[in-house]
Parts: structure tokens; C-alpha cells; sequence
């Protein structure tokens, strides 16, 4: 390797590096506080956090790596123009395409690597995550009685007015709806004040009731028996409760559940899964055309109110049908035609949403797998665009180089996306959703990339301009020959 491709790839990863490691940071936190109400509360430790975290992390890689390529290339290639070290290597006779070599051939192994990551990490990621994040659905908030309202805990339903003392441990005003084994709340609690006798961590919560009643609905073994007996009422001193918290949130966080959503398929997988579920769903329409097409609404009600033996002698013809009163009653043919009409609708539109849901899982299918692909080309096309326009506009650092970087990343995500969701309900095509903003990319790169290596600027105003000028000096001329005259 030459000592200019040493130089340049070293300062190149260099910036890459501290960019990537940078960006992920940033979109980890948007991550964590795009969960946050779903990890907040439930007393999770640390580690559970950062597990999710580090399984969500490879989803943010399509994200991440396109514009850590870009502002790394912009600030590299803006930065060695800008300290003339572009005019000390083509004073040499080294040109822009002999400066980008070396980074092109990194970024088309990079490329590769980006390929099979997004084939092997991707979707054993989002395995990991998605049902972690499934089992942490599963879990309560921590145990925690709050003023004011019902609280459930186990078996019970709490309600505490105000709590004080040390660690809140007494309780003022309380409430409580005891389930009973038929899961219905036959059993209320009413007391003064109480106590906590031990930390709701605990295996068994141990709660002692002041002054209170305990009303329960009696259900007798007969049903006479009711109004004699509605419901028994208790008035104590003092009541001890014992609450059996073991089966609290007893949740597995490492059940894995759900193993087959497209997002956890490898490339191998999509298409069997795409040939799968495009064959289902040619046979369902076929059926579905072939069923309704039988079906006939009006003439099966003609026929099914007709005599047996006047239904062969029925006009073809559906409105000779309808005005021959000689053997059909106008009334009740549209009646029970209206009728049939609108079931049939009804049926439509039920299968419309039905194939609607079948063509958007398919598409989803498509996306994903083109998604992989797309990777390769994304971070080549950004370097030469990154690269070309540093060249240019000769300045580096984190001003300019971060706003133009940002701008075009921006622009290039929402193409993107706008395509993407196009493609879910079957707007376009997911092969060329998927593909858009590549294909809008690669020409801006190779025209970007030439301007660079000519010596160009990034847009020559001048034959716009030029002509303008001219324009509103002759009639500035004419104008000021006009007024000498008068």
C-alpha cells in the first residue's frame, strides 16, 4: 500500500470511528427514551436495560453506519483541500479518482461486511429484542401503594388515603377488594389506618388493619336463601393480612416465543416465505373469485322463489325477468335482491381489507429482503458524495461539512421512507421503493465525483446569472435615455 493511501485511510477512520461511536451513543439514548415508558417502573436492573439495548443496538446500523460515511468522508476530503494537500498531490500527478482508490476499495468490503451483518446480526437482534421486549410487557410497575388510588397487589385491590411514618410504612384511610377464588371481588376491607409490618420486597407482605369492618357477600348453596342471607359483616381491632408475593411478576425474560416475523428472517428464509405467502394468496383470490362468480345473488333469489316448475321457463334476461308479471312480483324481487346486494357488498369490502392485510404482509416480505441489498450501495454512493463535495467546498471540521452532511443524509432517509410506506399498501413496487433513493444517489455521486476531479465548483451559477445581468443593464440603459430625452 502506498504511503498516500496509508494517509488517507488513517485519517479516514480516524474520523469515522469517533463519528460512528458518536452517532450510536446519540441514537441508543433516543432508543432508550423512545421505551421509556415501557421499561420505567418495573424495577429492572441494570442489566436487563443494557441487554435490550445491545439487542435493539444492530437495528440502528442502516441508520447509523450511511451517515457516519458521509460526514467522515465530507470532513476528511474538505479538510485535505482544505490545508492545499489536494493541490500538493495533483502537483504530483495524483488525481481526485487516485485519492478515492484506496476508500473505494474499503467501502466496497465494507459493503460486503454490512451485507452478511444485516443477514446474521440484524435478525438474531431483533429475536432478542423483540421478545424481550415482549416479556417485559408482561410485567406490573414495582410494587408501589400510591395515595388516592387503587393499587392491585396479588390478590388484592388497595386504596390508601395518605401514607406517612418511616419508609411510608403506615397508611391512613384504607380500602381493600380482596378477590376470592371465582375471581369475583365478594370481599371489602375498610379500616382506619394500617401498618406494613415488612418491605414489599419481600416474598410475604405482612399488613395489619386498625379499627375496620370486613363486609363479604355470603353466596348461598340456594338460590332462596339470597335475601335471607345477603352479606356478613365483621367489625375488628386489629386484622392481620399475610400477601403471598412470590408469583409477583414471576415472568421468564428469556422465553422466546415469536421466531418467525419477517424482520427475524435471513435472506433464505424471506424467499421461501415470500413464495409461501404469494401462493396462499393467488389460491385464496382464485377461491374467493371462483365462489363469488357462482354466486349469482339474483337469480339464485329468482329461482329460490319461483315454483319448481315455472324456474325453466325463467327469461336470461334478469329485467325481462323483473317486469314479467306474469311470473314475478316487482316488489319482492327488489326487495330480496337489495337485500343480497348488500350482503355481497359487505362481503366485498370484509375480503378487500382481508387482502389488503395478505398484500401488505407480502410487501413487508419484499422490503425487508431488498433492504439488505441496498446497504452494499448506500455507504459507497454516500463516501463519493461526501468525498466529492469536501473536495469542493475546501473546509472541514464540524461546521459546514456537519449541516450539509445532515441535509443530505435527511434527504436521502426520507426518499426512503416515503417510498417504503408507498410500498406497503401496494402503491408502487417494494423492489423500487426500497431502491429509490439509491438510484437517486448514484447519479448525484458520479456527477458530484467528476465535477470534483474537473476542477469544478458544486454549482456554476454563472450562465444563469450572466444573461440576468445583462438583461437589467440594458433596461437600466434604456431607461436612463428615456429620462434624458424628457
Amino acid at each position: 500500500m502506498k504511503i498516500i493511501d496509508r494517509y488517507i485511510l488513517k485519517s479516514y477512520l480516524t474520523r469515522l470511528l469517533s463519528v460512528f461511536t458518536i452517532c450510536m451513543f446519540i441514537f441508543i439514548i433516543q432508543t432508550f427514551w423512545l421505551f421509556i415508558d415501557e421499561l420505567a417502573g418495573k424495577g429492572l436492573d441494570i442489566i436487563i436495560i443494557s441487554k435490550f439495548l445491545l439487542y435493539y443496538s444492530p437495528k440502528l446500523i442502516p441508520l447509523v453506519l450511511p451517515l457516519s460515511v458521509l460526514l467522515a468522508s465530507l470532513m476528511t476530503y474538505g479538510t485535505l483541500s482544505e490545508n492545499y494537500e489536494f493541490a500538493a498531490m495533483k502537483s504530483t500527478g495524483i488525481s481526485l479518482q487516485r485519492a478515492l482508490l484506496a476508500l473505494t476499495i474499503f467501502h466496497v468490503l465494507l459493503g460486503i461486511g454490512t451485507f452478511y451483518f444485516s443477514n446474521h446480526v440484524i435478525p438474531y437482534g431483533e429475536l432478542k429484542s423483540y421478545n424481550l421486549r415482549r416479556n417485559l410487557a408482561k410485567l406490573e410497575p414495582t410494587l408501589a401503594i400510591r395515595e388516592g388510588i387503587f393499587n392491585e397487589i396479588g390478590e388484592i385491590n388497595i386504596k390508601v388515603a395518605r401514607k406517612y411514618g418511616d419508609n411510608d410504612r403506615f397508611l391512613e384511610d384504607v380500602i381493600i377488594h380482596e378477590y376470592t377464588p371465582n375471581s369475583e371481588n365478594n370481599i371489602v376491607i375498610k379500616a382506619e389506618r394500617g401498618e406494613m409490618k415488612s418491605e414489599t420486597t419481600d416474598p410475604n407482605l405482612k399488613l395489619v388493619l386498625y379499627n375496620g369492618n370486613r363486609y363479604e357477600e355470603v353466596i348461598p348453596k340456594k338460590a332462596t336463601d339470597k335475601e335471607r342471607i345477603p352479606h356478613a359483616k365483621v367489625y375488628f381491632e386489629e386484622y392481620e393480612m399475610n400477601i403471598d408475593l412470590s408469583k409477583f411478576n414471576n415472568v421468564d425474560l428469556e422465553e422466546e416465543n415469536y421466531k418467525s416475523t419477517f424482520r427475524m428472517q435471513k435472506i433464505d428464509q424471506l424467499r421461501v416465505s415470500i413464495d409461501t405467502l404469494q401462493i396462499s394468496f393467488s389460491e385464496e383470490q382464485d377461491a374467493f373469485s371462483e365462489n363469488f362468480g357462482k354466486q349469482s345473488v339474483l337469480t339464485q333469489s329468482a329461482k329460490k322463489s319461483t315454483p319448481k316448475a315455472e324456474q325453466d321457463s325463467l327469461p336470461p334476461n334478469l329485467f325481462e325477468f323483473i317486469i314479467s308479471n306474469e311470473i314475478w312480483k316487482k316488489s319482492r324481487v327488489m326487495d330480496e335482491s337489495i337485500v343480497k346486494v348488500r350482503s355481497s357488498i359487505r362481503n366485498l369490502n370484509t375480503k378487500k381489507n382481508t387482502f389488503f392485510a395478505y398484500q401488505k404482509t407480502i410487501n413487508l416480505h419484499k422490503i425487508t429482503l431488498q433492504e439488505k441489498y441496498t446497504l452494499i450501495f448506500a455507504s459507497l454512493f454516500l463516501f463519493l458524495i461526501g468525498a466529492a463535495l469536501g473536495a469542493i467546498i475546501r473546509k472541514g471540521g464540524l461546521g459546514l461539512p456537519l449541516v450539509l452532511s445532515v441535509l443530505i443524509f435527511l434527504t436521502y432517509h426520507y426518499i426512503g421512507l416515503f417510498g417504503k410506506n408507498a410500498a406497503e399498501d401496494n402503491s408502487i413496487s417494494p423492489f423500487f421503493a426500497t431502491w429509490l433513493s439509491t438510484f437517486i444517489l448514484a447519479p448525484f455521486a458520479i456527477i458530484l465525483t467528476r465535477r470534483a476531479s474537473a476542477d469544478k465548483g458544486f454549482i456554476s451559477l454563472s450562465n444563469l446569472v450572466y444573461p440576468i445581468q445583462e438583461k437589467i443593464k440594458i433596461l437600466f440603459f434604456f431607461k436612463t435615455r428615456k429620462t434624458k430625452n424628457d
